[in-house]
């Protein structure tokens, strides 16, 4: 049995992330890659806000949901990416115990409330599909304010949680975090003490915020591809499907990491494949969202070509164009 350490202040009081290479060239082409990347999803989730805010027939519910993914991928990928190009260019790499205490409450913050998000949002499909004709009446803009509260609320809870119990331990040395940003599980693999009881508290609320939050989603979609079935009409069915297939794609990409980071045991940590993993969850999702959502969706293609003030002839020869 063991009791957290009486003082506030850990031994350690910087750490050292190594991110991905040491050598100058290869960070060199990294910091390019990444910027890119970085730049590439804030200003395609920027895109899906704007468009959602300033086209009026996108103020339904799906898309109030989506524009909440977007903001939390736009906050996700800057939590983490502009501190990861800074120290691939510098020689130091080092961040404050406080800083990484931040870094990890609000990149877990942020990553929690997005996996409830998504919960949330095949709710909204399954009540659109089972229930088309009660969607505005189930779906009131009251619900969907509770639900994107609660997601936050729930998400920012949790979060506490993990990141106060993974700091609070004692950390003596050494102080190198083998990863480009403070992970919990990178950084809890340097304390100074077992920690079996905090894997213990993070498997609980991975079973919160990962299990149960799958589990929900496949039931919604074992629901909602019944009642597709019933559709006679195969364009219908078609259409249904196609309204379904972009949140599972995200879903997928989102999960399948996460899972594997937060679900497995401390003795199969491997830092090496942890940093590679987690940029799908990470960078790979948030630059993801906006293609997948906008590739194949036409009421998103006529707010584009609406904003950009093309005439109704225009904008209809433009969505047929990109929906080939």
């Amino acid at each position: 049995m063991w009791t957290f350490p009486r003082e506030n202040q850990s031994w350690v009081s910087e750490f050292i992330l190594l991110g991905f290479s040491s050598d100058p060239t290869s960070n060199g082409i990294l910091f390019i890659i990444f910027l890119l990347l970085y730049l590439s999803s804030v200003l395609g989730n920027g895109l899906i806000i704007t468009l959602i805010c300033l086209a009026s027939h996108l103020h339904t519910p799906m898309y109030f949901f989506l524009c909440i993914l977007s903001l939390l991928d736009m906050a996700y990928v800057t939590t983490t990416i502009p501190q990861m190009l800074v120290h691939l260019l510098a020689l130091h790499k080092t961040i404050s115990f406080a800083g990484c205490w931040l870094q990890m409450y609000v990149f877990g913050a942020l990553g929690l409330t997005e996996s409830l998000l998504f919960v949330v949002m095949a709710y909204d499909r399954y009540i659109a599909i089972c229930y088309p004709l009660h969607y505005t009446v189930i779906l009131t803009w009251n619900l969907c304010m509770q639900l994107a509260a609660g997601t936050c609320a729930c998400g920012f809870l949790f979060s506490l949680i993990h990141t106060f119990v993974t700091m609070r331990l004692p950390y003596c040395g050494p102080n190198i975090i083998n990863h480009y940003f403070c992970e919990g599980p990178s950084v809890r693999s340097l304390a100074c003490m077992d920690t079996h009881l905090i894997e213990m508290v993070d498997l609980a609320i991975s079973v919160f915020v990962v299990v149960a939050p799958i589990s929900l989603i496949l039931a919604s979609y074992v629901r909602i591809a019944l009642a597709i079935l019933k559709i006679k009409s195969t364009q219908a069915r078609c259409k249904a499907f196609s309204t379904c297939a972009s949140h599972l794609t995200v879903v997928i990409f989102f999960y399948a990491p996460a899972t594997y980071i937060y679900m497995r045991p401390n003795s199969s940590y491997s830092p090496e494949r942890d940093k590679q993993i987690s940029l799908f969850y990470n960078v790979l999702t948030a630059l993801l969202n906006p293609v997948v959502y906008s590739l194949r969706n036409k009421d998103i293609k006529v707010a584009f070509f609406k904003v950009m003030g093309c005439g109704k002839v225009v904008c209809e020869l433009g969505v047929k164009r990109g929906m080939r």
